[in-house]
């Protein structure tokens, strides 16, 4: 990699001839009186046959380079070192010949046999740094050289050389673009390769030389995702920015169908993997449920990017964080993008430069997503030690977040920005002010009455920004607000600053029928000193005069025409051109006239009043991060954010092949895909199926199992990739209906044998309500620990709810009985396998039981694949938590898909934030293959939408997982009377509470659907209401027990309107947006 030019060359790297150079490091040696006795007492060090002598020299040298010395004329002496027998001299003569073979490309060229020497030494350092030379030597003859030497070294045992060779490959290609063929074989090969340390720098050079052979990504994609967390901070930048760009391309938009979820809220967010598998009864279901488009389902390599790119949030480098947040802002669903929030504001506590950066991506975000930046609305708000820019950018962000809510104080904030020395500063705060009466209506009035109390102020600048600003605010109700542009006109004998004044002249000029005693006199001070005033000050004296002509003539028609004469003869040909087009416009001569008739149409049309927009507004469709995005313009060698694709593409192509001995057949390849390599008992046949241990399942696995072999090589991958590879297998290969048919009957029998119980008899124990439906595709024999119970309902009510669950969709489904279960129950599934032949479908039965009414279902915590088998889901119970009320009760739902025990499952110690805490669950001593099992554990929130993060643990393995509350399970219902609710209400008025109009639609005009969406979003008790067309709910937050009184006054006619009082604004705020979007879907 060759190296920049030194930075001190030119200033005083080197002394002309004949003038001293004062040296201060060692190899200058003092004081030289001409320059070609230059470092000679170097050139005898490196000249001599010692090799301690030769080290010293190279030491000092490199020493000079570091320090930005001109070493250039060492060339000579020091390139017939590289000959040398001692590995240290060696290494320090390639550093210096990496800085300046390109510069003495013919001394290098005399030297490169014994580069090519170098290129087969045993030093992995020597190699890679003869490497490095030889790509640093810019001459097309030795391009053949070069591409030999990078084929050779790619295929290098060394890590470091392999790394040294995808650094080598932008350089040739620079060099000699007809290579890229021969490249891309090499860049190729280097992806495939599986050492973090050549991952970084291979997809920098796939990057520059050939980012469109997006086909190289696709059998590399999932190691890249496991690598990425190890991967040096430089290749975690490159990667996630080539995976956001992949990523574009392959998978679909996870916010295009929002608003087919908001028509449906019954139906699941994501998707099971047997949704593929579904029989016709399921699918024409979901046909004539959404005609127009399946719900969507993230491709689960999409959820492994998210999910392996989110722990680089919390690294030290602040490029990685930017580019994660670049890539979940990208391609995140909306309700997960949040989490980057977080990771941007503890950027803010950096160096200034590092401010900037992020502040600018921070402005766009808040555009789009304010919602994701309000909860850290005080980290925005401006020191008196920063910087004019770094001022700038955050008035900017606390603009964009500015809302109903929070104006009193952002306008607080301005208030202080005004009193400002920087002048800069406080014409972009009044501005700001500006922007903000223009975006919220409520404000308007106070924010014009305060810009008009700065029109008094002493400094000259802070009046002409105000007036500009109170000009397009005035512009929106120009009749109500005569006085101020009375007061206006009063100040054109104070102001000089050019823009104030054309600003109050046009002011006048457009609205001169409110102040028509006052406009004729503005017109005669004008002229007396037009030819004083600045070219754009006399266009608007121009504009003022043809106005007040057009409707004052008695009064203005002298004054206008000493206007125009003096304007006819001004310096500047603009304002000659606009007062001849101006006379012929209002001033009809005898030939002319066909224009005039439609003056007072030209000069006094109706304008729309300007709107004040953000600069960043439209910077978005540059890649966040990105030097275009920071410079609003397309930089050298940007490539552009590909647009989602409307269809999906194959999925298939990431899947990588494995050996044969790694897949199972039929069902249970899918069941027991995250089941560990190497474990001891592998060999061994357990109750679980297995292709192992039997060989008529194995007969019926996938035809590509017979064409692979269990080579020995796959030995050496590390466990994750494995299972990433399984992962891609058993999604590739499906089996037929009839094999599938086949393999049901075999485990029919083997579950019945295990629990000693017939099918017919109907004893075999149901699902609990803690039942998922990763359990119910999971067979073995139940082994239940002393501390769990199982329950056995009768079996004559579960025959016909599977038969009946099985024509629909099982995540849909839910039962209208509502029966509270004990958390500490364990469940089985082989009366829902019993039942799975009598279906329709393919896909297995869950009976499942309701707990109390969730508004959110259960949700993914820890994927089996994650977890080596173990899956786990979550749900928010909405039951008091015995251990403290002021936790949110959770309840856990561990199953597990292995075909070994899970022993000793509890939660590690967590690192929370301030005021969170965790009421951890009893230790699960162990869970047997197949078996499922719920736990309930509580957390105090604080009354906060922060993700509780910890660590699930068994006694092998530990896996980071979090748990983030929607804003509606941080409380509990209140039943009050209808008098107390009153009462309260009117206690949490002002900016204790937010107010929005909604428009219902028909389907939510009935009490029952009303009170049902409320509640499924926010654990809320109904309050008695006399009006039949109001309904109000009251809760208390559980941790502070701050009220939060909703009222929903639903009219027959026009808009609704929704009002939530609570002392927390910001779980208000939060609370209305969801209720607003739940009742409108």
């Amino acid at each position: 990699m060759s190296a920049a030019p030194a930075y001190g060359e030119d200033k005083g790297g080197s002394a002309g001839p004949g003038e001293p150079e004062y040296g201060h490091d060692p190899a200058s040696g003092g004081i030289f009186s001409s320059d070609y006795k230059r470092h000679d007492d170097l050139k005898e060090m490196l000249d001599t046959n010692k090799d301690s002598l030769k080290l010293e020299a190279m030491k000092r040298i490199v020493a000079m380079i570091a320090r930005g010395k001109n070493a250039s004329d060492l060339f000579p002496a020091v390139v017939k070192n590289v000959a040398c027998k001692n590995i240290e001299v060696k290494k320090l003569v390639y550093v210096y010949l990496v800085r300046y073979a390109e510069e003495q490309q013919d001394l290098a060229l005399l030297s490169i046999s014994t580069f090519q020497r170098g290129l087969k030494d045993p030093n992995q350092l020597i190699r890679a740094s003869a490497l490095r030379v030889l790509s640093s030597i810019r001459v097309p003859i030795i391009v053949p050289i070069m591409m030999l030497a990078i084929k050779e070294a790619a295929s290098d045992m060394s890590p470091y050389v392999r790394k040294t060779a995808a650094h080598a490959i932008p350089k040739l290609y620079s060099l000699d673009s007809d290579q890229k063929d021969q490249l891309i074989e090499v860049i190729e090969k280097l992806l495939a390769d599986k050492t973090t340390l050549v991952a970084g720098s291979v997809v920098m050079a796939f990057e520059e030389v050939c980012p469109e052979r997006i086909d190289l990504i696709h059998k590399n994609y999932r190691k890249l995702c496991n690598l990425l967390i190890d991967v040096e901070e430089w290749g975690q930048v490159v990667i996630i920015s080539m995976l956001t760009r992949y990523a574009r391309t392959q998978f679909l938009s996870p916010t295009q169908n929002e608003s087919l979820l908001e028509e449906n809220p019954e139906k699941a967010f994501y998707g099971s993997e047997e949704d593929e598998a579904k029989g016709p009864g399921s699918e024409e279901a979901a046909t004539t449920a959404l005609p127009a488009r399946k719900p969507y389902v993230m491709d689960p390599d999409h959820r492994l990017l998210l999910r392996n790119t989110k722990p680089l949030l919390q690294s030290r480098s602040a490029a990685v964080v930017m580019a994660v947040a670049q890539l979940y802002f990208h391609l995140a669903p909306k309700a997960e993008v949040g989490v980057i929030a977080k990771a941007l504001v503890r950027l803010l506590r950096s160096h200034s430069e590092v401010q900037y950066v992020v502040l600018q991506n921070v402005a766009t975000m808040s555009i789009k997503r304010r919602g994701m930046f309000e909860p850290y609305l005080k980290s925005f708000y401006i020191r008196s030690t920063d910087p004019t820019q770094i001022k700038i950018l955050k008035l900017e962000v606390l603009t964009n977040l500015a809302n109903e809510t929070n104006i009193p104080t952002v306008l607080r904030e301005f208030q202080t920005y005004i009193r400002s020395m920087d002048k800069d500063f406080v014409a972009a705060t009044i501005q700001a002010i500006g922007r903000c009466a223009t975006n919220i209506g409520r404000v308007r009035d106070t924010c014009l009455n305060g810009l008009v109390q700065l029109l008094s102020n002493r400094d000259e600048l802070v009046v002409a920004e105000s007036v500009v600003v109170i000009k397009k605010l005035l512009q929106m109700q120009p009749a109500q607000h005569g006085e101020i542009i009375k007061h206006l006109a009063k100040l054109t004998d104070n102001i000089q600053v050019p823009m104030a004044r054309a600003s109050i002249l046009w002011l006048i000029g457009e609205y001169c029928e409110h102040v028509p005693k006052i406009a004729p006199d503005v017109l005669r001070k004008m002229a007396k000193s037009f030819t004083a005033e600045e070219d754009i000050v006399k266009l608007q004296v121009i504009n003022l005069a043809a106005k007040l002509y057009l409707t004052n003539s008695k009064q203005t028609k002298l004054l206008t025409q000493y206007v125009l004469s003096l304007a006819k003869y001004d310096q500047n040909y603009d304002i000659r051109d606009r007062a001849r087009f101006t006379r012929q416009l209002i001033v009809p001569s005898e030939q002319g006239g066909a224009l005039s008739r439609h003056a007072k149409k030209l000069f006094l049309a109706p304008k729309p009043a300007p709107v004040l927009e953000s600069s960043f507004k439209d910077r978005d469709h540059f890649q966040l991060g990105s030097l275009s995005h920071l410079l609003n313009a397309k930089a050298t060698g940007y490539q552009e954010l590909p647009d989602w694709p409307e269809e999906a593409p194959d999925p298939s192509v990431r899947n990588v092949e494995v050996p044969e001995w790694t897949k199972c057949s039929n069902r249970e390849k899918r069941k027991e895909k995250e089941k560990p390599f190497y474990s001891d008992s592998e060999g061994e046949s357990g109750p679980t199926e297995s292709a192992d241990s039997d060989p008529g399942s194995e007969s019926a696995s996938d035809s590509k199992s017979s064409d692979q072999s269990g080579s020995e090589e796959s030995s050496s991958e590390s466990e994750s990739e494995d299972q990433e590879e399984e992962k891609g297998e058993s999604s590739e290969s499906e089996q037929s209906e009839e094999e599938g048919g086949k393999s049901k009957m075999k485990k029919r029998k083997k579950v019945a044998e295990g629990q000693g119980s017939s099918s017919d008899e109907g004893s075999g124990p149901s699902s609990s309500s803690s039942e998922s439906e990763r359990t119910s595709e999971t067979e073995g024999e139940q082994m239940e620990p002393a501390s769990w119970r199982k329950k056995t309902p009768p079996s004559g009510k579960s025959a016909p709810v599977a038969k009946e669950i099985s024509l629909l969709d099982l995540e849909d489904f839910t039962p209208p009985s509502v029966q509270p279960v004990s958390p500490s129950t364990i469940v089985s599934t082989s009366l829902a396998t019993d039942l799975e032949g009598l279906t329709l479908t393919d896909s297995p039965l869950v009976p499942s039981l309701l707990s109390p009414v969730s508004g959110v279902g259960r949700q993914e915590l820890l994927h089996r694949v994650a977890g080596e088998g173990l899956a786990v889901d979550y749900t928010f119970s909405r039951q008091p938590f015995s251990g403290d009320p002021h936790m949110v009760s959770v309840h856990i739902h561990f199953s597990n898909s292995s075909d070994t025990p899970i022993k000793g499952l509890h939660v590690g110690t967590p690192k929370l934030p301030a005021g969170i805490s965790i009421q951890e669950f009893p230790e699960i001593e162990s869970l047997a293959p197949g078996e499922s099992v719920t736990a309930v554990m509580g957390i105090n929130f604080c009354d906060s939408t922060q993700a509780a993060n910890f660590q699930l643990c068994t006694q092998t393995r530990q896996f980071y997982v979090s748990i983030q509350p929607p804003v509606g399970e941080l409380m509990a219902p209140v039943f009050m009377s209808e008098n107390d609710f009153k009462k309260e209400q009117g206690k949490l008025t002002g900016m204790s509470e937010v107010t929005e109009k909604l428009t219902l639609p028909d389907t939510c005009r009935s009490d029952h659907i009303v009170v049902q969406k409320v509640t499924t979003i926010a654990n809320l008790g109904r309050v008695p209401c006399g009006a039949s067309d109001e309904y109000r709910f009251a809760g208390r937050t559980l941790t502070s027990g701050s009220l939060v009184l909703l009222t929903l006054d639903a009219r027959p006619t026009g808009a609704a309107q929704l009002t939530i009082n609570s002392e927390k604004m910001v779980i208000g705020t939060m609370l209305v947006k969801d209720v607003v979007q739940a009742l409108t879907q």
